[in-house]
């Protein structure tokens, strides 16, 4: 079977011929990867970013978690899935027995793994994972649009922690998939002004804009204080979704009194910024990461109500087997989203 691994601490992923993934718990089930998404994180892992030699302990391992697939066999546990469903994957793989699991927060496991570090993943022909981790794709929703949801969860989990509402000035920052689905899922929660902020970003702010993100700043182009005069003022809200230490002193400059500033990225720095400044302007600095299975059900429900709109964060399209040439797109910061198709003849333009 075809799988994209990361077999050694350095940059890069190898291709290799593995055996297929079988069914041996009784709560599998070995899906058929249809379509699955580059992230953010599998580049940086790609990229060997401090911060991911966790990794080292599990090598080699196959990467990939946003995917979308075809159940081929389940294990005899397995109730209310069969051979033929449609599914996307939940990445998260919780223990179902910590105190966070026992009270209905599976979210905060503390003996969790993830698909695509910790076992292997979808850039592969066969992915197997557990059953709880599977949700249906909804009719008329397909593969590739199914694959966003991952990402889409995470953005929408952002949101949630930010708790914005309506009539909120929102500013992003970062222009990734994770940063666009921020800032689309601001707009659809109420916020009445949203700015997308890049750096040396234009194709994918431009990307944004397709998606109807009319408010963009590329701070390669211009100067940060132009982000609250296009805001039309202080931000009730900002989210950091690039990794860069120095966007947290940004963002909170941006911020108004008693506002909220969310970090959502990977930092391979430790953060500083003015303490004293932040305390006086009770200003309030919270976290999002990864997200939870009620937002994965709600994130369906948009995609199945508004999936099409979301269509063009796909911005390259290519077959499994140009994975490595997929990672070197997504690296390169000219791809929105690098969508990689089982059984494919797509290239590279979108």
């Amino acid at each position: 079977m075809l799988a994209f691994q990361k077999a050694d601490a350095g940059h890069g992923l190898r291709r290799a011929d593995v055996p297929a993934p079988v069914v041996t718990a009784g709560d599998d089930v070995l899906i058929a990867v249809e379509a699955v998404g580059i992230c953010g994180s599998d580049v940086h892992a790609f990229e060997w970013t401090d911060g991911y030699q966790f990794l080292t302990a599990h090598f080699p391992r196959t990467l990939g978690h946003e995917a979308s697939g075809r159940i081929i066999r389940v294990g005899k546990d397995v109730v209310g899935l069969v051979p033929g469903d449609r599914v996307v994957i939940a990445p998260v793989v919780v223990c179902g027995h910590c105190s966070a699991c026992r009270t209905g927060q599976p979210q905060f496991c503390t003996n969790r793994s993830i698909v695509g570090f910790h076992r292997d993943g979808a850039f592969a022909e066969r992915v197997v994972v557990p059953a709880a981790n599977c949700f249906r794709l909804p009719d008329g929703v397909d593969a590739e649009l199914g694959a966003l949801i991952e990402p889409l969860c995470v953005a929408g989990n952002a949101v949630d922690v930010g708790a914005v509402g309506w009539g909120d000035r929102v500013i992003v920052m970062g222009a990734g998939p994770i940063g666009v689905g921020i800032a689309w899922l601001a707009k659809r929660a109420g916020a009445t002004s949203v700015l997308l902020v890049g750096k040396d970003d234009e194709t994918r702010l431009g990307a944004a804009r397709s998606l109807g993100i009319e408010r963009t700043l590329d701070l390669a182009l211009a100067a940060p204080d132009m982000a609250t005069t296009l805001l039309g003022g202080a931000a009730d809200v900002v989210f950091e979704a690039t990794g860069v230490p120095e966007t947290i002193e940004t963002g909170l400059g941006w911020l108004r009194p008693g506002g909220t500033l969310v970090a959502t990225g990977i930092h391979a720095r430790p953060v500083q910024f003015d303490l004293t400044r932040f305390v006086r302007s009770k200003q309030q600095l919270r976290a999002a990461y990864d997200s939870s299975p009620a937002t994965f059900a709600r994130m369906l429900s948009i995609l199945a109500e508004d999936g099409e709109a979301l269509r063009g964060m796909i911005t390259h399209r290519l077959p499994l087997s140009a994975t490595l040439e997929g990672f070197e797109i997504a690296a390169s910061r000219q791809a929105l989203k690098v969508m990689l198709l089982a059984n494919s003849d797509a290239t590279a333009a979108p």
